[in-house]
């Protein structure tokens, strides 16, 4: 009787249709390619935020868009407001080639239990441009698996109503076919129902299914690094590895 391979090959095409959007999102004109500029106000701006953005953006060229971020001073805690630039023609877009990924593999697909915390817990996450401090994001549960005899349990943040987990492991850095992206990657949880954060229950952490994070297309952005408990002593061999660029493109230098 033959084998039914169905489910596997389902799989592999819907880890291809991830990678087509992977692709549209990260070139698109808001995508992270595109982002040229990273600007906080000072705090003496005289007009509104939207009003300080909407005079920025009039200067701009066609193909450029202006948008408004906020967020806590790191050492003062007030609060802090700026614009972003992104460039819909940026060099970053007319360099990208592709992001490759490591073969599918449906044994890096792993069910975990996670389990929510009363009230908003927080944890410290060490962000890439903060010179070593660390930001308290509300981690709203624990996710908790074994892999290999090991016991993990991990800490994903709340990303605008999405639980997102930000891991490490022992190819973040190399160099070759099996390196991936230094300061670690990203990854969705997936809820195997309708819970949400309040409700415990099963989820998948689909890791062909990783992802360069943003600051490794740009690098106005600031990005969390792992905390300790999201660390894999091991090589996780799926997912994104690299950004490649054509030869010549320096991604610091822009």
């Amino acid at each position: 009787m033959p084998i039914d391979t169905a489910p596997h090959h389902d799989a592999t095409a819907e880890h291809d249709a991830w990678r087509k959007d992977r692709r549209a999102a990260v070139t698109a004109p808001l995508g992270n390619l595109a982002l040229v500029e990273t600007r906080w106000l000072p705090e003496e701006t005289p007009a509104t935020l939207d009003e300080a953005a909407a005079a920025i953006a009039a200067e701009q060229p066609d193909g450029v868009t202006v948008t408004t971020l906020r967020r806590t001073h790191l050492e003062t805690g007030a609060d802090e407001v700026g614009i972003r630039r992104w460039d819909a023609a940026a060099p970053a877009i007319e360099a990208f080639i592709d992001v490759p990924v490591f073969p599918y593999d449906p044994s890096w697909v792993q069910t975990a239990h996670f389990t929510p915390v009363d009230g908003s817990r927080t944890v410290p996450f060490e962000h890439i441009r903060d010179n070593g401090g660390s930001r308290e994001l509300v981690v709203p549960g624990d996710i908790t698996f074994t892999r290999d005899g090991t016991t993990y349990t991990m800490s994903a943040f709340d990303d605008g109503g999405t639980l997102l987990l930000v891991f490490g492991d022992a190819t973040n850095g190399l160099d070759g076919e099996t390196g991936t992206y230094g300061a670690g990657r990203f990854l969705f949880v997936e809820r195997t129902d309708d819970g949400g954060f309040g409700t415990e229950g099963e989820v998948v952490l689909d890791f062909n299914r990783a992802f360069v994070p943003p600051c490794g297309f740009s690098v106005q952005y600031n990005c969390p690094m792992p905390p300790a408990q999201n660390r894999f002593a091991e090589e996780v061999r799926a997912g994104e590895r690299l950004v490649r660029f054509r030869d010549g493109f320096d991604l610091y230098a822009v």
